[in-house]
């Protein structure tokens, strides 16, 4: 069966037949819709609707950032003095932070790498390296490595984010009226409780809103900062790159420690390549140069130009910014986008848990489908509720913003070291990039990226070791997961009998034929799935027509239809059977048994029977993996959402045969 089979049944090895589709795109997406389905750049309206939906999903963790990450780099544990002078050193690393991280790196390099027009980490580890069966000592299944555990670390990100976001908002009602302040965290674990409540309906319907409101949104950032751009016009010298040196001049070890508090300002980074499939490169391009990038210097340079004027509103310089009648208003829409900036990691992290499935790190999970339109609109129960514990623990442990901003960005930026290493390896080996061009690129992101993690990493004494806690636990269970699946195929290979073998054989053995089809499910297309070879030992019956089915997930993204199905007839009644899916599709085993009448395989639906086989695994003292990790996976498999379910399968016609299997 495919990788992603339930009964742990490992990844199938790469044939011919998934050679044909190991090929993926890692130039530039010329010909991408917007939606990585390649029917060309979209325009006008279309291209409009797409901008403007890009701003609610890929901008909302970063548009919320003005609540908090200036006001953090004047932390009291810093001890610095609001001077004009830090002022404008900190607005010069804030302003140089997003050009080159945001506006260079990812817009300008990092979205190059695409997957068929689907991006993410996972998706440039795919493009590193495009193999099914991994040399597990090799340099090569180090970069793998590095990307699972990017990938895990956006678990811990996913966290936070929503937890900091909404407690930050709704700080502000502290602001208006001390009255509030013993309700902060109530406020706050309710709105978070509802938004998690709301997930299993779906998100199309809030998802119509997300664009406008966040519209809006950056439009008050906006307003708010010229309004006091204004009033210290001189604030505007910040752009000055010559600030932010005398900044590290004058303060030494003190401004490298502010870099974790700067490196805020461009923590939603990952979401434009992670987002890439949903609008297209060109949409979320546009959405940063016209509104996100304007909207948020003129908001942090108008912080800076009240510190110029009032250094004590230093505490929470965002609100501060607002007029007394505005204030209110204020904070309901920040609320609103810390919502919305939320509602996308949660939907970021529901896409990535699929994504893992179905490239064989993680074992199957439920997977609701919300939208029968739209492919990215799912609900993963088990990833939804740990997420909604997460972040509520997060808020009553920390209690405020400010402490939270300790644990948060540790996880963001060691991921940005992994795409940066990644990226550069794509970029020698796929674009032909010459040498020293390779070089240059990676010494010149790599040091800003890791003195971002070097700064970050001083928080970890004081709550960064949480996402770092999340993203080692994540990454022990992908490795693991992988890892067994591997060593099981092993297993079942030295014992699986060739499918020539036993056609040779059949003709000694008393068999009973029947009407009907039989499919039997196995990972390996030129093996003999157990469940046949136990089906014939203990029943002797062989169907008129069987069917060795393999399930393949390939490494893109998406398989179009006419590659959906390969059909091979063998000899006496017996026919292999491969379907290909795409790492952001969902298997229908029935449906697509449907399309091997074009192949010359006519088939009655409604008369197969399937047979699927379940092993039972006992973790033993062979070589392979260490005790405790063989009986984790052993745990995993056996909780894994059973394959009947993930096929699509009609449970009626479903036939489980067991074995047992030392790993």
């Amino acid at each position: 069966m495919d990788q992603n089979k339930n009964e742990p049944t490992p990844t199938p090895e790469a044939g011919s037949s998934s050679e044909l589709r190991e090929s993926v795109s890692v130039a530039e997406p010329t010909s991408s819709d917007g939606h990585g389905h390649g029917n060309g750049e979209p325009q006008g309206k279309y291209l409009f609707y797409l901008t403007l939906g890009a701003l609610g999903v890929v901008y909302g963790d970063i548009g919320t950032s003005p609540l908090y990450a200036f006001r953090e780099s004047f932390h009291a544990e810093y001890g610095l003095a609001v001077t004009p002078a830090n002022v404008l050193g900190i607005l010069s690393l804030i302003l140089w932070s997003l050009i080159i991280v945001i506006s260079i790196k990812y817009l300008a390099f990092v979205m190059r790498a695409d997957n068929r027009g689907e991006g993410g980490i996972l998706a440039l580890t795919a493009l590193v390296s495009p193999m099914r069966r991994p040399d597990w000592g090799s340099r090569r299944w180090l970069l793998i490595r590095l990307g699972l555990f990017g990938t895990a670390l956006l678990y811990g990100d996913g966290m936070i984010t929503p937890a900091i976001s909404v407690l930050s908002a709704v700080e502000g009602l502290e602001v208006a009226t001390p009255f509030f302040e013993p309700y902060i965290i109530p406020i706050t674990i309710v709105i978070l409780v509802g938004l998690f409540l709301v997930q299993s309906g779906g998100t199309e319907k809030i998802g119509k809103v997300f664009g406008p409101a966040t519209f809006i949104w950056f439009t008050v950032l906006a307003l708010l900062g010229i309004r006091w751009i204004l009033h210290q016009p001189g604030v505007l010298a910040a752009a000055n790159p010559l600030y932010g040196l005398n900044f590290f001049l004058t303060n030494g070890w003190t401004a490298f420690l502010v870099l974790g508090s700067v490196f805020l300002v461009v923590t939603g980074g990952e979401a434009l390549y992670a987002d890439m499939g949903h609008f297209g490169k060109k949409p979320i391009q546009l959405a940063w140069f016209i509104m996100v990038l304007p909207a948020l210097l003129l908001n942090y340079f108008g912080q800076g130009a009240l510190l110029l004027e009032h250094p004590e509103a230093v505490e929470n310089p965002f609100y501060e910014m607002a007029p007394d009648w505005a204030l209110y208003p204020v904070v309901f829409i920040a609320t609103l986008a810390t919502v919305i900036a939320s509602q996308a990691l949660i939907t970021g992290a529901f896409s990535l848990t699929m994504q893992a499935v179905r490239l064989g790190y993680l074992p199957r999970v439920r997977i609701e489908h919300t939208s029968p339109e739209a492919i990215g609109q799912i609900y993963i129960p088990a990833v939804n509720w740990i997420l909604m514990v997460s972040c509520v623990a997060l808020v009553l442990a920390f209690r405020s913003s400010s402490n939270l901003a300790a644990a948060y960005g540790v996880a963001v930026t060691a991921t940005m070291v992994v795409t940066t290493l990644l990226l550069t390896v794509v970029a020698y080996e796929r674009w032909k990039w010459p040498l020293p061009a390779t070089i240059a690129f990676l010494v010149f992101f790599l040091t800003i990226d890791l003195a971002f993690l070097g700064a970050n990493l001083i928080k970890i004494p004081e709550g960064g070791w949480f996402p770092l806690v999340v993203g080692a636990l994540v990454f022990i269970i992908m490795t693991t997961w992988k890892r067994g699946r591997y060593i099981l195929r092993e297993r079942l290979t030295e014992s699986s009998v060739p499918f020539t073998d036993f056609v040779q054989q059949l003709p000694d053995s008393e068999i009973i034929h029947v009407h009907g089809t039989a499919v039997f499910m196995y990972s390996d297309p030129l093996g003999t799935p157990p469940a046949l070879l136990h089906n014939l030992r203990h029943n002797k019956i062989l169907h008129e027509n069987v069917i060795l089915l393999s399930v393949e997930t390939e490494e893109v993204p998406h398989v179009p239809q006419t590659e959906r199905v390969e059909v091979r007839a063998l000899e006496d009644g017996f026919y292999q059977v491969v379907l290909h899916y795409g790492f952001r599709e969902q298997p229908n085993v029935p449906r697509d048994l449907a399309l091997t009448e074009a192949h010359g395989l006519k088939l009655d639906l409604e008369e197969i029977s399937y047979f699927l086989g379940r092993e039972r695994l006992l973790a033993t003292e062979r070589p392979g993996m260490a005790i405790w990790r063989e009986n984790l996976f052993a745990l995993m498999s056996r909780n894994a959402r059973n394959a009947t379910d993930y096929f699509c399968l009609p449970p009626d016609r479903v036939v489980e045969l067991g074995s047992q299997i030392e790993l």
